[in-house]
């Protein structure tokens, strides 16, 4: 069993990301690696009324090789406040938004500079929601490979590349506010507003075993 879990830090991640820090002491957050896009990096998925909604941070020099931990957010689109109005839009009748709408919303007030500051403010939010105990540390250098005991999950979740979830990550149908058919593997924020404290035991059961 991997003690230690090395992964990229992501925009408001899904619930196969915490179903697979589930067991891990730490969190490793690679912030060597050059910044991908289309991927989870600045993006996530909330579901709507009509359709699965993509949000998507945009950001300066994407199309240049920058560290994911240098990435500059393009605050000129005023995308925070497009943000949280979809949020509200999505769970504002959730069950548990007023429970946790305290805690998102200054994420969305403030200005940030770098996506990896809003990424890891959100995350440490999502962490203590959920309580998820890990300790987080980041890289110190991009090394191709790690080491035995470190469970390399760099990439693993994407949005392209959904069969590979399938090596650790099972989806536990949850309640959801819209459609027929459950959704799997939207952003954690999907499952927290609709289970609330129940969030916890979803994730744990949504583990390839």
């Amino acid at each position: 069993m991997h003690k230690s879990i090395l992964i990229e830090l992501q925009y408001l991640p899904s619930v196969a990301f915490f179903s697979s820090l589930e067991g891990k002491e730490e969190m490793i957050l690679e912030a060597n690696e050059f910044f991908e896009k289309q991927t989870y990096r600045n993006r996530c998925h909330l579901l709507s009324s009509q359709q699965i909604e993509i949000l998507t941070v945009p950001l300066q020099g994407a199309n240049k090789k920058i560290k994911t931990r240098d990435i500059k957010i393009d605050n000129s689109q005023n995308w925070s406040k497009k943000h949280w109005r979809s949020i509200q839009t999505c769970y504002g009748k959730s069950p548990f938004f007023e429970f946790f709408a305290d805690e998102f919303q200054p994420i969305y007030e403030k200005d940030y500079l770098y996506l990896w500051d809003v990424n890891l403010d959100l995350l440490t939010i999502c962490l203590k929601i959920t309580g998820q105990k890990i300790k987080i540390t980041e890289s110190g250098s991009y090394e191709k490979k790690v080491s035995e005991n470190v469970m390399d999950a760099r990439s693993l979740i994407h949005p392209k590349k959904p069969e590979i979830l399938n090596q650790f990550h099972k989806p536990k149908a949850y309640n959801q506010s819209f459609g027929n058919n459950f959704e799997p593997n939207l952003s954690v924020i999907d499952l927290l507003m609709n289970e609330g404290p129940n969030t916890k035991t979803v994730i744990q059961q949504s583990i390839f075993k």
